[in-house]
């Protein structure tokens, strides 16, 4: 076990290029002591000193911006054996008074760099400085040691190709790039629903459930691949919503995708008239069908896939430096969970995804409203409710089976007691049980909708789309304004 980060996940890399034998000497030194006190994979792109000198890469989604969306401090999402990686630098960094220093958005890895060494790198800035932290100002100054300590470190972490920083970076635009922007900043309470693709090349169910929600609901999302299982691709369902004349929102994760294809698919989204985008950074492989796929397929992770495509939008640029003639136009959104670590590590990573360029935000469900304001909350200490628009989560409840299987196996996802005992008390009876569900969601609805900094909701209604017109009928939740349309 490493002195100061969990155990590593997976094997060090192996380096791309063969250095010189005195650097190849070194770098298996680096990786001996490195992988004794922190787990180190021999990433290149080392961020220890933004970490709170607990390796990231021990994470096994490979998140470099924060914790998942099924983060707990009990346990990793992806595997229960060992701790979140990402819950120990949050804590940590809250011990050392450094908490606010992880709102700095972090590269991706250079692939040039993986396998090599950094503390070489390290030696040659400092040569190049000519100056950095003094060790003796450790004692005689702590505060300029530490100014001085993160800005040489700085430099080594943030590429020129990336610079990321922690400010927040308004939209470059103006008027309303999507007809669901247009209704958020019109102060309508604006309704989203979501349709899963199917799992066969036919369309009909698909249009089906397009029709049940046309002229319902503003906008539906189409999911990608969600639980690391492939269906029809989020892209061509978004593309057929659209020629059916329902707006949608295209969710795009990035556990399948390099940065290369995420950059085009993303501009093909664009190009096909597709304007909303959900970025995500995708469940892990293990939550999908066996045989599982290599479990190392993250590139990026959702903060960085915001970054780089708010830069793409904003300053008509590719990650790689190539000039964007015309600029996409995109109104960029994020998930959250409002549940799963402490309300005020969950809403720093919320401000790194509005930072990096969120524009809107769907949480995961809420069952739990009391806590689901505590996470509000922490997010308005935080400035966050004028930059962004929270559309919370709302699952209808059709079974008990459902409602304890969310509650036990989906990470993120908090279902009371009391839930779960009002489900189980309507008996076997299935019409019995969906009826309660209904009255469970209306319940949740109408506290939502009493609620300051809440800019509409978003129903997940899994496989149940025909219910969400019955949803909006009862909770007298408004349809969409056809005359908000994008000018």
């Amino acid at each position: 076990m490493p002195l100061f980060s969990p155990r590593r996940y997976q094997q060090p890399y192996l380096p791309l290029r063969r250095d010189k034998p005195a650097v190849r000497a070194f770098t298996a030194f680096e990786r001996t002591v490195k992988g004794v006190l922190f787990g180190c994979r021999m990433c290149g792109n080392c961020i220890l000193q933004e970490t709170a000198f607990v390796c990231p890469m021990t994470c096994p989604m490979g998140l470099r911006n924060g914790l998942c969306g099924g983060a707990s401090p009990e346990h990793c999402a992806v595997d229960p054996t060992r701790p979140c990686t990402w819950y120990k630098i949050y804590a940590r960094a809250e011990r050392l008074g450094r908490l606010d220093r992880l709102l700095e958005i972090n590269a991706p890895l250079d692939g040039k760099k993986v396998g090599h060494e950094t503390w070489l790198d390290a030696v040659r800035l400092w040569r190049e400085r000519d100056k950095g932290p003094h060790p003796i100002e450790f004692i005689t100054d702590r505060e300029k040691f530490s100014d001085d300590w993160d800005s040489f470190f700085r430099d080594l972490r943030q590429p020129e190709w990336w610079a990321g920083d922690d400010a927040y970076h308004a939209p470059a635009y103006t008027e309303p790039a999507s007809a669901l922007e247009a209704s958020l900043k019109s102060g309508a309470f604006t309704v989203t629903a979501e349709i899963a693709p199917p799992l066969t090349a036919s369309t009909k169910l698909l249009e089906k459930k397009v029709g049940l929600l046309k002229g319902v609901v503003t906008a539906a999302n189409f999911t990608d691949n969600a639980s690391a299982s492939a269906r029809m691709s989020s892209i061509a369902s978004s593309k057929l919503c659209l020629e059916l004349g329902l707006e949608p929102v295209m969710q795009l994760q990035a556990r399948d995708r390099s940065r290369v294809a995420l950059e085009s698919d993303a501009m093909g989204a664009s190009g096909l008239g597709i304007r909303n985008i959900l970025c995500l950074s995708g469940d892990h492989a293990c939550f999908g069908p066996s045989p599982m796929c290599k479990p190392d397929q993250s590139d990026m992770d959702a903060v960085q896939v915001l970054w780089m495509l708010r830069r793409m939008r904003d300053e008509g640029v590719y990650l790689d430096g190539r000039a964007i003639k015309q600029r996409p136009e995109w109104f960029l959104g994020a998930a959250a969970s409002p549940f799963g670590a402490p309300p005020k590590y969950e809403a720093i990573r919320a401000e790194k995804k509005v930072n990096a360029g969120a524009q809107f935000i769907q949480t995961q469900p809420i069952f739990d409203y009391e806590r689901f304001t505590v996470w509000l909350e922490a997010l308005d200490k935080r400035n966050l409710l004028d930059k962004v628009y929270i559309l919370p989560g709302l699952i209808p409840l059709k079974s008990a089976n459902a409602a304890h299987f969310m509650a036990d196996d989906v990470p993120g996802v908090v279902v009371p007691q009391s839930v779960l005992d009002r489900m189980d008390a309507a008996g076997d009876d299935k019409e019995a049980q969906q009826e309660v569900g209904v009255a469970i969601a209306l319940e949740i609805i109408e506290k939502l909708r009493a609620t300051p900094g809440i800019a509409g909701m978003h129903i997940m209604a899994v496989h149940w789309e025909e219910i969400v017109p019955r949803l909006m009928e009862e909770a007298s939740l408004p349809r969409p304004v056809s005359e908000l349309e994008v000018q």
